[in-house]
């Protein structure tokens, strides 16, 4: 498995204008959720480690894939996509692995969803706005997606620091 470790991840440049600087670290935090996977087994990948809760790091991928093509597909391009893996009668599918989920599908989708994440806000600069409106009826500018997409992610790798140390005791992976 070709997996990123934090030696590989990108620094995000500390002097850059803001676009690059918001783009930087989107990239560090995606990569980091990458790292604290690396090395496991599809079988710890799977594993809820953090009773009562279902979380996996598996399930987190899907999630944040899903939160990827949502924002900047859905939200930002204003494409009709359908979910990846939630339904309306389990709008929570995306964190729910079963014991057929392996890693290398799983990422494949994610790189995927964050290849044409990368390609939408191509077209768009900072103070544009989205395409596709929120539950709100509003639209968002990129730079607030941008925002949002590290908060998503630093949030969420917290989670994964907490279940990777659970499933062999690694810790600032």
């Amino acid at each position: 498995m070709a997996l990123t470790t934090f030696a590989e991840r990108p620094e995000p440049a500390i002097d850059a204008a803001e676009r690059p600087m918001l783009e930087g670290w989107l990239e560090y935090h995606r990569e980091t959720l990458v790292a604290k996977c690396a090395g496991l087994t599809d079988a710890q990948l799977r594993e809820a480690s953090v009773p009562p809760s279902a979380l996996t790091l598996l399930g987190l991928v899907q999630h944040l894939a899903e939160v990827e093509r949502f924002w900047f597909r859905e939200i930002l391009a204003g494409e009709a996509l359908p979910d990846l893996y939630s339904t309306e009668e389990d709008p929570d599918a995306d964190f729910k692995v079963s014991e057929t989920t392996t890693w290398a599908e799983t990422e494949a989708v994610w790189r995927a969803e964050t290849a044409a994440a990368r390609e939408s806000a191509a077209a768009f600069g900072l103070d544009d706005f989205s395409k596709g409106l929120g539950s709100s009826g509003k639209p968002f500018n990129l730079r607030w997606i941008y925002t949002h997409m590290i908060e998503e992610y630093a949030r969420h790798n917290g989670h994964a620091d907490l279940v990777r140390e659970r499933v062999d005791g690694a810790t600032g992976v």
